[in-house]
């Protein structure tokens, strides 16, 4: 029996076809046979207590020239599809919280939903590593600018940055000299409006930002190492850095040992841990990337494994 699974991404026509990691999860679908069918953000309702979509039968291709083919828009019940990815981009905003409760309306009646609607709102990408006291560096999360300021302090050497911020925007590092503190802080917290985080600068992100990739709890067992541009502090491949492909560490899958069991709890059947030297910094759940890397140097297939955990749920 051919199951459907739906896919929530933003428009198909705009990603690039040779490092989409969405792109690689619905090839694998295809090939084992699942049936496409590709939403919108915009796309989805909820009409007289049911959640449907317009939605199109989809066919994608290896191919960087031509990686799709949309059928005609047709509106569905979304509890007509067996699972549905949700892999809309950050901001997670307004719009991104009402998209969850549409998808959660489709759960409630049989629709398994990856990742998880519930876990999506409650599991912030920075503040979820936070349950992980023992994975991660010394960090504050306050609005407070004078707990932040104490913070540098006692640190001497640290990282600001936004709760909602993703590849790598507005992170600052603040070294016991900088005299750009305190407005620093005024920004990033809005004068005292706004929670942001704290970290302790860890000097191996000259060796890279690691994207350790989860599927079903399990560590993929290479990562992606996110190294910095000369003279710059992110290794986010959105800010500049390169990639190299790198086998887990002793450290990295204790690591992935802590967390598997509770992403596995939560309903998260894919997240990207970034962990940077022996520190567990973020726990990416909204929309992973950094498949496309990893598969292109090792044989992981890993959106052969996640939709093995979907079919593995289903069943």
């Amino acid at each position: 029996m051919t199951r459907t699974l739906g896919v929530v991404m933003d428009p198909i026509e705009k990603i690039n076809p040779k490092k989409d990691t969405t792109l690689v999860l619905l090839l694998a679908a295809q090939q084992q046979g699942w049936q496409l069918m590709y939403m919108e953000q915009s796309w989805l309702a909820i009409e007289n207590g049911e959640a449907t979509a317009s939605m199109a039968p989809l066919e994608v291709y290896d191919d960087p020239e031509s990686w799709f083919k949309l059928d005609e828009r047709r509106q569905e019940p979304l509890a007509s599809l067996d699972a549905i990815i949700m892999r809309k981009d950050p901001p997670f905003d307004s719009e991104y919280i009402y998209t969850t409760y549409i998808l959660e309306a489709a759960e409630r009646l049989g629709t398994l939903v990856v990742n998880k609607p519930q876990s999506l709102r409650d599991c912030n990408e920075k503040v979820f590593a936070t349950l992980f006291p023992e994975c991660s560096p010394p960090l504050l999360v306050s609005r407070d600018p004078k707990q932040l300021k104490a913070f540098r302090q006692l640190h001497d050497d640290v990282v600001y940055k936004p709760l909602d911020g993703m590849g790598g925007t507005a992170v600052f590092r603040v070294r016991p000299d900088d005299p750009n503190l305190s407005v620093i802080i005024e920004m990033l917290t809005q004068h005292g409006q706004q929670t942001i985080m704290a970290q302790k600068f860890i000097p191996d992100i000259s060796n890279g930002d690691k994207r350790i990739l989860m599927v079903d709890g399990e560590p993929i067992p290479y990562c992606l190492a996110r190294i910095p541009a000369k003279g710059e502090l992110r290794g986010n491949l959105a800010a500049g850095g390169s990639g190299v492909v790198r086998p887990l560490s002793d450290r990295d899958r204790w690591i992935a040992a802590q967390i598997g069991p509770v992403l596995k709890d939560k309903g998260i059947l894919f997240a990207g841990l970034d962990v940077i030297g022996d520190y567990l910094t973020e726990i990416n759940i909204t929309s992973p990337t950094c498949a496309r890397e990893i598969n292109r140097e090792q044989d992981t297939d890993i959106g052969g494994k996640l939709m093995d955990a979907i079919a593995k749920r289903l069943s």
